[in-house]
């Protein structure tokens, strides 16, 4: 109009604002498709990245790339190794790759080492030797460097492999078919018959995710189960007695190891304990700091090992479990520990909606809301008067001689609206971002603090994958999608009522239509919501048991390949892959169902009212065409509205389920009555009056009524059978369970303090210790508080000094070693020993050894038992829970638990006295009882 100097009338302002609505779509689109196809590059880079670069096991490197395998030819009947050398890192020529944090660590076995068939195999050596390695390594999980032409190593898989390792997990099945007779016959001989009597369901009890619920020893004992159940020729054992107590240990030897179903069959069996088994030792290979021997087995020699001492029981003894489990809180019926995660019917809830709209609007609910609508408002309506002041602009030729209408003038009143909107919609995208970051910052701390004060009934009960699932597809959802959502939902909804606003202006007989097309609309959105929501929240659960199975594979792919079981874990993939598939693809195919109908109404109302303003109202062109593109545009935002509408309702499912892990049952929250004085605890005097606890508040008591009282700097040991509670005291101690009676820490009732300031001041050592990924000071001292002085003394009175005396710098452990997620690069001893290193930093006043050395051997645990006792201050009191009777008895007093009661509580040289007592049975069936009685204070 003002370059070509032509006229604008409405058939060339609507039509073109048609076409520049079009126009705004597909860059809009463009605009999407290019975020997305940018997004899709990387993750498909990352996976390129992934499948290149990834290091392989020679097996699969071989199939990979033949040219630069590894060829060799191994003799078929052997199973064993000859001048074989490996190592966990492919590039072990390159020297410059091993830094003081990069530990190198080189299997060798120089000579032939072949291990005999049909008997059982000794594999023994000190901790962090390398025995687990040399199984591994068996398995073909390490890389094979050969250093001459004739290097081989063997092991025939035609008869199958068995293997139990070190970390047992999964079932004793394992995919083969049930035979009753063997089934059993494995129950009786892996020592489980009683522990499947306890459980509420027998051996249908769910025990959580990676067994979290069993006791080190019953997840051992699992595990051997599953590998004497299979029908495998070679079975590997991995310190499978590591965890058992004296009577479980002689009862897996004497009917496990001597059983009918281990007969004809190669066992290779790694153990500290070797008096035990040295009876059924045929063959004997012998690693120190990566080197191995082989030799025939001797069976004085063995008798005169050092590592030897292993306590012995008359074969009226019959199996008992290990330590004490966490069974009893297993009482749920039909033995269901892990619930079925519950699924929402219905709309979103409203306590959803609350949360969320409450974390919107902070703290000033009423500014925010208001000012987020009253700019969307002024936003709408400028959208509105843009259209129709261009057809205003257009009636004035019709009013007035095109050299009279001023449109410069109206140019600057139109760029006006446009610059005012533009700014209200600005203002508005800027007040709800900021709201919508505030919320999900709210809301993830909300959930964060939620699990960290969870009880540990709730964290044994849940699998992580579902916590996993929450943290981030949830997270993610609250951070992105729904906020986005909810945002357009709420655009589309005021530009819909403005819309339709106008066209009941000029157009009023249109009320009735209207309505009816509008409640067509809401009941087609109505039942499209009716099945996606459903299907949408289906697919969110769908998605955790996808997640937990590849965590589940990862935990142990040694296991998995040692079955040869890694078809089947494909299998059970795809299957959880394809049930989040179909409903993945239900809910897309609802999205075109509904899509159909809105595009069907939405033509069933724009003819009509383009029908009624042209051959009926007679009005002019200009109200005309501003009534039609408003038409049109209603109609197309119907298809859109009730898309965001769904999303909001499919996308509040996250909010649901982040709502529902808000309310889970917490432990106590802080108070300022609980705490404690700056200077507490000053000791670690400890005295306990009739303490009782129960795993859960519905469940059994597992502690009844104990009372002892131990001084500052006194040693105190426990021991007992399954179940007798030893583990549950700990767990008592720091108030992980709920507890009734008094336990005063340094004459303190803990029940009145905060758990944060009780257990920060208690240091616990689990059998199965939790290492961080970093460095091995920020896991010795993770906040800088200690110089490297005294972090090094601390891994020196743990132990680590003697185990590296012999080794070469570039293999040693040292301060910058980078330690591996959960210490997945270090033997368990090692990360035993690292843990006590920690509790020796922390200095704490009270410290709990569960099984802290149960995979040392015994002349690194005699070394660290000397060191606790002159290295720990003199007021620092030490609970020690062991089943090597070596490690206790030097301490000042024994505390015997049975069934959660205490039997006996004494010094040593007392118990010792009582001619039927517990203790003195224990040491005087022991073979080393003279080394013992001398240990003894």
């Amino acid at each position: 109009t003002l370059v070509a100097k032509n006229i604008l009338t409405a058939s060339v302002v609507f039509p073109s604002l048609i076409v520049f609505e079009a126009f705004k779509r597909y860059i809009q689109t463009a605009f999407f498709c290019a975020i997305q196809t940018v997004g899709a590059k990387v993750a498909l880079d990352r996976v390129n990245e992934f499948l290149k670069d990834s290091e392989l096991l020679d097996e699969f490197a071989a199939k990979k790339d033949s040219t630069e395998a590894t060829q060799f030819v191994a003799p078929r009947d052997k199973i064993g190794f000859n001048n074989a050398l490996f190592t966990w890192t492919a590039d072990v020529d390159n020297e410059s790759t091993y830094t003081p944090g990069r530990r190198r660590f080189v299997l060798r076995i120089p000579e032939e080492l072949v291990f005999k068939r049909g008997v059982v195999n000794l594999v023994m050596g000190p901790t962090g030797s390398g025995k687990t390695s040399l199984l591994l390594a068996l398995l073909g999980e390490m890389h094979f460097i050969p250093p001459n032409p004739d290097s081989w190593f063997n092991l025939s898989r035609a008869g199958g492999v068995a293997y139990a390792a070190q970390e047992a997990w999964e079932n004793i099945l394992f995919g083969l078919p049930y035979d009753e007779t063997r089934y059993k016959t494995v129950l009786r001989q892996c020592a489980l018959e009683r522990d499947l009597s306890i459980f509420s369901a027998g051996d249908l009890t769910e025990v959580g995710e990676r067994g979290i619920t069993l006791s080190g020893g019953q997840k051992a004992r699992i595990s051997l189960a599953r590998a004497v159940y299979s029908y495998a020729e070679v079975l590997l054992f991995d310190d499978i007695l590591a965890a058992l107590d004296v009577h479980t240990a002689k009862w897996i030897v004497d009917e496990c190891l001597s059983g009918n179903l281990l007969q004809s069959r190669t066992v290779i069996l790694v153990t500290h304990n070797v008096a035990l088994v040295k009876n059924l030792v045929r063959f004997v290979a012998t690693i120190k700091d990566g080197l191995v021997t082989g030799s025939e087995a001797n069976i004085e020699e063995l008798s005169l090992f050092r590592n030897a001492k292993f306590p012995s029981e008359d074969s009226e003894v019959t199996a008992h479990k290990e330590e004490d489990p966490k069974d009893t809180i297993q009482s749920t019926e039909n033995g269901k520990l892990i619930l079925a995660e519950e699924i929402q019917i219905g709309h979103a809830g409203w306590s959803s909606v609350k949360i969320y709209s409450s974390a919107l609007g902070g703290d000033h609910p009423i500014l925010f809301f208001g000012s987020l609508f009253v700019t969307l408002f002024l936003s709408s309506l400028g959208t509105v008067l843009q259209t129709w002041y261009l057809g205003y602009w257009a009636t004035q030729y019709e009013d007035h001689a095109p050299e009279e209408v001023r449109s410069v003038f109206h140019m600057n009143i139109y760029a006006l609206i446009f610059v005012l909107s533009s700014l209200m919609f600005g203002l508005y995208f800027v007040i709800f971002v900021y709201g919508g970051i505030r919320a999900s910052v709210s809301l993830h701390s909300k959930l964060v603090g939620s699990i960290f004060g969870a009880t540990l009934r709730w964290l044994e009960t849940t699998p992580v994958s579902r916590i996993l699932t929450r943290f981030t597809r949830d997270i993610r959802s609250i951070d992105t999608d729904f906020p986005k959502e909810l945002s357009r939902f709420i655009e589309i909804t005021a530009a819909m009522l403005f819309r339709i606003g106008s066209i009941l202006a000029i157009t009023p007989a249109f009320v009735l239509p209207c309505l009816i097309i509008t409640a067509l609309g809401i009941m087609c959105g109505m039942i499209y919501l009716k099945a996606q929501v459903p299907v949408k929240r289906e697919m969110s659960n769908s998605k955790a048991p996808v997640l937990g199975h590849i965590n589940a594979a990862f935990a142990d792919l040694a296991s998995i390949r040692a079955y040869s079981a890694q078809n089947a874990f494909i299998e059970q993939s795809l299957t959880r892959i394809d049930q989040y598939s179909r409903t993945a693809r239900v809910f897309y195919d609802l999205q075109r169902w509904v899509g159909v109908r809105t595009d069907l109404l939405a033509g069933a109302f724009a003819a009509p009212v383009a029908w009624y303003l042209v051959y009926l109202k007679g009005e002019n062109a200009s109200n005309s065409g501003f009534s039609l593109n408003m038409s049109f545009g209603f109609t197309a935002s119907m298809f859109s509205w009730i898309l965001r509408w769904n999303a909001v309702e499919t996308e509040s499912n996250s909010m649901e389920r982040i709502a529902h892990y808000l309310e889970i049952e917490q432990e106590r929250k802080p108070t300022q009555a609980g705490i404690p004085p700056a200077y507490w605890p000053s000791s670690g005097e400890l005295r306990v009056e009739n303490l009782s606890a129960k795993y859960s508040s519905e469940g059994p008591t597992v502690l009844h009524r104990l009372t002892f009282h131990l001084k500052p700097g006194e040693r105190i040991g426990v021991v007992g059978r399954t179940g007798s509670g030893k583990s549950t005291l700990a767990l008592s101690l720091l108030r992980c369970i709920p507890i009734e009676g008094e336990v005063f820490y340094d004459n303190l009732p803990i029940s009145n303090l905060n758990l944060d300031a009780l257990r920060s001041r208690i240091t616990i050592i689990p059998q199965s210790p939790e290492l961080i990924s970093g460095t091995l000071r920020q896991n010795l001292d993770p906040f800088g508080e200690h110089d490297d002085h005294m972090l090094n003394g601390a891994l020196a009175s743990a132990g680590l000094q003697s185990l590296q005396r012999d080794l070469a710098p570039e293999g040693c452990i040292n301060l910058d070693t980078t330690i591996a997620s959960g210490g997945s690069n270090l033997s368990m001893g090692q990360r035993q020993i690292i843990a006590l290193a920690r509790a020796i930093v922390r200095q704490s006043k009270l410290l709990i050894l569960d099984e802290a050395t149960s995979a040392i051997d015994y002349e690194t645990d005699s070394i660290i038992q000397s060191s606790l006792r002159n290295d720990l201050g003199k007021d620092v009191t030490v609970i020690t829970i062991a089943h090597r009777l070596q490690t206790v008895m030097d301490a000042d007093k024994i505390l015997v638990l049975d069934a959660g009661n205490m039997v006996e509580f004494d010094a040593p040289k007392n118990l010792l006295q009582k001619t039927d007592g517990y203790f003195k049975a224990l040491v005087d069936q022991s073979h080393d009882k003279e080394d013992l009685l001398s240990a003894m204070k």
